[in-house]
């Protein structure tokens, strides 16, 4: 069993993880390695609909917020790649999100510091390092490193109210992979209000009407609410509201996650305004519309029914039950992250809170000793821009900083006009 020894083990090879690999590559007294028990890069592919476009600027991309001459951003790649003049008279700063995947794997292929189909199933410490086990193609292999970066992300979420009909459902992340047979069927329903939804929702009422099927779609929300993307809101992106929000009591801060879902649980407000021009046509072109869209509406359990699924359901403000049938379920019921179990054996030398959760430093370390860092598992002390690909390049050049105690990329203090406390630290 081979032994390698780094600076520091990341886990893990999404865009935060792969963006710390960018950055930390041309760095010569920084020597990581990134972990990743898939085969290549592949960044939710079952959620690479047709036409559908980041909801982010290509300013979000792995490097340039950081580094802006980086050989490695989104610009570089659309040059090399001979696709920079159409991507300028396009005239859109949201790429399409089959380009950003394809970025991300043009990224991927350029770096020597990721390790693909390693499996890691076990982390121990000793003598202050971590020893990462891994599971290859070709056996065990260990990684030593006195630091570890933790980029597994958040699992899919499916709610146990779904459990009864499990064969039934279809999680948001898989859709595109099941699409063919859900279309097959007389009818779906799908539940959730985010931009997924909508996305999924607006894909398969476009061919209701010559397939066959019904499509229904069923919210909690009081609505189907936009994303809100005015610039003074888009001054909570900042560094100075990551101070202002990791400085909040506990409690303040899990209200503010609940009652700020606007700012990232929304939809694109084109997509929604799309998806009513659609339901107009169909009503005008074909006298109906074989849909339903339900708001106030919340699934509390399922069962098998005539159709394949029965859905309970309790509309919120009126306080009444009523039951739909349904042959598939969709459930773009978002993400939820849980504390890897190959972290156990030295689970206990991390800050976690009463409900489980990494309780986070400002610096995105979770230990005592400012040696384990996490990307996007800091919602809880950080708040809503810690999935915020925007603010990915911002966190890495963090852990860069720390890491190496030297401030390689410039990091941002203060870019907000507005004062997000009583404003005596200006």
């Amino acid at each position: 069993m081979s032994t390698e020894e780094r600076d520091f083990i990341a886990i893990g090879l999404g865009p935060f993880n792969l963006g710390l690999a960018c950055l930390t590559e041309p760095i010569d007294d920084l020597d990581g390695v990134f972990l990743e028990r898939k085969e290549e890069v592949d960044w939710h592919p079952g959620m690479l609909l047709p036409g559908t476009t980041m909801q982010v600027p290509f300013m979000a991309d792995l490097v340039t917020m950081a580094d802006p001459t980086s050989p490695y951003s989104f610009l570089n790649y659309l040059k090399q790649e001979e696709r920079l003049y159409p991507f300028y008279i396009r005239e859109s700063f949201f790429p399409l999100r089959s380009e950003y995947q394809t970025y991300l794997k043009w990224a991927a292929s350029r770096l020597s510091n990721l390790r693909f189909r390693h499996d890691v199933h076990r982390v121990t410490h000793a003598d202050g390092l971590y020893t990462v086990h891994a599971d290859t193609p070709e056996g065990e292999r260990t990684y030593r490193a006195p630091r570890l970066v933790l980029g597994t992300g958040p699992a899919p979420y499916v709610p146990e109210s779904f459990a009864p009909v499990a064969d039934k459902v279809v999680h948001s992340g898989d859709y595109l992979h099941r699409r063919a047979e859900i279309q097959e069927g007389r009818s779906v329903t799908v539940v959730g209000s985010g931009q997924s939804a909508a996305e999924i929702y607006r894909d398969l009422l476009g061919d209701a009407v010559d397939g066959g099927y019904t499509v229904d779609w069923v919210t909690r929300s009081p609505r189907f609410f936009p994303m809100e993307y005015t610039k003074l809101t888009l001054e909570l992106t900042s560094p100075e509201y990551v101070d202002y929000f990791h400085a909040l009591p506990g409690s303040e801060r899990d209200r503010l996650n609940r009652d700020q879902k606007s700012l990232y649980k929304g939809i694109n407000g084109e997509l929604i305004d799309e998806i009513y021009e659609l339901l107009y046509q169909l009503d005008h072109d074909h006298g109906s519309v074989p849909t339903r869209l339900w708001t106030n509406s919340e699934v509390t359990a399922t069962a098998a029914g005539p159709a394949g699924a029965k859905l309970s359901v309790r509309h919120v403000e009126q306080e009444r039950d009523f039951a739909l049938d349904t042959e598939h379920i969709v459930a773009c019921t978002g993400y939820s992250y849980a504390i890897p179990g190959f972290l156990d054996p030295v689970r206990d030398r991390f800050r976690i809170d009463e409900r489980g959760r990494f309780e986070a430093h400002r610096d995105y370390t979770v230990d005592a000793d400012r040696s384990v860092f996490v990307q996007n598992a800091e919602l809880a002390t950080h708040g809503f821009v810690s999935p915020d690909l925007g603010m990915a390049a911002y966190r890495n050049a963090h852990l860069v900083r720390t890491m190496t105690g030297k401030e390689h990329y410039p990091i941002e203090r203060r870019i907000a006009f507005q004062e997000f406390g009583t404003g005596e630290n200006r």
